[in-house]
């Protein structure tokens, strides 16, 4: 098929890539400008461009995907379809209309669920069991479009924003090739959203921070769900401290340890308080459980095991993770 490609992050490649490879003929990838970063504020271009650009694929760069002049120059393709995986702007009633059978976006949840920019770490953090991908026709709404094909993906107990965004990318990339194949086949069936449904905003950096009145079981699902952006975090002496590894304790671990060590006991009903130091963990009372910290990372430091942590910044039992009333 005559196809137009729009995307920009690293979750697009894999999709871009295989319609490249199953022989669509690629007229151009759509992606956002390059934007200067790092401290020496170079440009850099996106992981789509980088991509286009090695397997030979135009790659369009507008500034707004609405401008007429833009919309003229889609016009001029003559497209069959056009895929859309995270791009990141609007498109209007004028783009959607541009190909001969319209848009297809790969959504990263199994939607009706979870529509908006963020479902692959709002499943974690909800403590969602499994999740997936669907493919849509695209409409003027917001991931409100009729439901192609979906594919359902587990989510592992260890899993993390990380390690699902790959699976998920994936995924959506042999369920877009198996979706441009049913529509050139004519076999593609409509099937309008209904029922229950939640939208999910970006992220943003201060939903990683930790606030330890909250259940340990919901703790553990932010270090996980926001790992590796915008990762969770505390303070300790006033440094940030993020939060790389945690695991929820059963009450009856904490008792035989703190058996062992009479020494490390603090008042259990102060909510950010150290209870425990193990020897591969830093234990910390919450609103409802024990929180042990198993991986972290101090202001200008290394990620580290605790072990390791606590070999050059030892930490006492009683010591208050979070913010002090200074702050």
């Amino acid at each position: 098929m005559r196809a137009i490609f729009m995307g920009t992050p690293d979750f697009s490649v894999p999709v871009l890539t295989a319609m490249k490879e199953a022989g669509h003929d690629m007229l151009a990838a759509v992606t956002q400008p390059d934007k200067p970063k790092g401290r020496g504020k170079e440009m850099q271009m996106t992981p789509v461009k980088a991509k286009a650009l090695e397997l030979g694929i135009p790659v369009l760069q507008p500034k707004r995907v609405r401008d007429p002049e833009f919309v003229e120059q889609l016009r001029e393709l003559k497209p069959d379809v056009m895929v859309v995986v995270a791009f990141g702007q609007i498109l209007t009633k004028e783009v959607l209309e541009v190909p001969k059978y319209g848009c297809i976006n790969v959504h990263a949840s199994l939607l009706p669920m979870y529509r908006g920019a963020a479902p692959i770490q709002y499943v974690i953090l909800n403590g969602e069991k499994e999740t997936g991908v669907t493919t849509m026709f695209m409409d003027e709404g917001l991931d409100t479009g009729d439901m192609l094909l979906k594919t359902v993906v587990p989510i592992t107990a260890d899993e993390t924003g990380g390690t699902l965004h790959d699976k998920l990318s994936a995924a959506g990339a042999e369920l877009l090739i198996r979706t441009l194949e049913q529509m050139e086949a004519g076999t593609l069936q409509r099937i309008p959203q209904t029922g229950e449904t939640c939208y999910v905003g970006t992220l943003k950096k201060s939903m990683g921070e930790m606030d330890w009145s909250r259940p340990a079981e919901e703790l553990e699902r932010q270090v996980r769900g926001l790992n590796p952006w915008p990762s969770a975090y505390t303070f300790l002496n006033g440094k940030t401290l993020k939060i790389w590894k945690a695991e929820v304790l059963h009450t009856e671990a904490v008792s035989s340890q703190e058996a062992e060590e009479p020494e490390a006991l603090a008042d259990r009903k102060s909510c950010g308080s150290v209870i425990v130091i193990s020897r591969d963990s830093i234990q910390v009372q919450t609103g409802d459980g024990i929180l042990a910290i198993r991986e972290l990372q101090l202001e200008g430091k290394k990620r580290m095991t605790a072990d390791a942590f606590l070999r050059g910044y030892p930490v006492e039992a009683g010591t208050i993770l979070g913010r002090t009333a200074e702050e």
